[in-house]
């Protein structure tokens, strides 16, 4: 007899210039181990497709995720969880650093290491019903896969604390009025507006997208000084790239918004 292999937890699909991210765990999305590599396998085959141009993150129709699974962390001596939390932490690291504009599709609930996965998109789409946060001082810790950090540089460290402290789930309009989401939409519109949020960086200038969000994301965690130094060195490193002598020679002889860019 033989061994049956495991089912996957997190496939990559690429569809017109989009990948998809999905999470595929029923019932909740558990982030297990198996998972935790997946994704991170997934997050590192959409930073080097020359055929991506963006990125949707998503859980399917029911839910986005509902976290790291609990039963095999909670089965883990002291001693093996630094490795755990450094796969965990590591898996998202490689999401938020996918050098192209990432939309996470938040369906049903995003909670613990879901509402982590979302964080380290560059704009989240949360249904009407879902529900958003951090419940792990539920469980006697903190989050620990990037929460504490990138919550607090989206939404403000008051607004950061109260939502760790308290360990409570937000509604989607409150996510949408603190700047957790950035839109709310019916469920059943939810992939459908990820996937032409996604759509519009298609045909884009890849080197010049991905530099903005490196500078962003870079300047975001330093001070101004340092931050401005880093815009001013990929500003620079962008001249001399085919897209940007395109898109100057094409304002100067058609006007904005009729360069068509290659990605080099």
């Amino acid at each position: 007899m033989g061994v049956k292999s495991q089912e996957t937890r997190v496939r990559f699909e690429v569809s017109e210039g989009v990948g998809t991210i999905l999470l595929d765990r029923a019932p909740v999305n558990a982030l297990d181990h198996q998972a935790q590599s997946e994704l991170r396998a997934a997050a590192e085959e959409a930073a080097h497709r020359t055929d991506v141009a963006a990125v949707v993150l998503y859980g399917g129709p029911e839910v986005f995720s509902a976290g790291a699974d609990i039963r095999e962390m909670g089965s883990l001596p002291a001693v093996d969880m630094r490795l755990w939390a450094g796969r965990l932490q590591g898996a998202f690291t490689a999401v938020a650093d996918i050098p192209k504009p990432v939309v996470a599709a938040v369906t049903g609930y995003a909670l613990g290491g879901g509402c982590e996965l979302a964080l380290t998109a560059d704009h989240r789409i949360l249904a009407t019903e879902s529900r958003i946060g951090l419940p792990e001082i539920k469980l006697g810790v903190i989050p620990g896969a990037g929460g504490t950090q990138r919550l607090a540089r989206l939404v403000g460290t008051s607004r950061a604390k109260q939502m760790i402290f308290t360990g409570r789930a937000l509604r989607a309009a409150e996510a949408l009025e603190i700047g957790l989401a950035d839109q709310v939409v019916p469920r059943s519109r939810v992939l459908a507006e990820a996937r032409a949020w996604a759509r519009q960086f298609v045909g884009g200038p890849a080197l010049a997208l991905r530099a903005a969000k490196q500078a962003i994301d870079l300047g975001a965690a330093s001070d101004l000084r340092t931050g401005l130094e880093i815009e001013r060195t990929l500003f620079e490193g962008l001249f001399g790239t085919e897209d940007q002598q395109t898109g100057m020679r094409s304002f100067a002889e058609r006007g904005p918004g009729r360069a068509v860019f290659t990605g080099r």
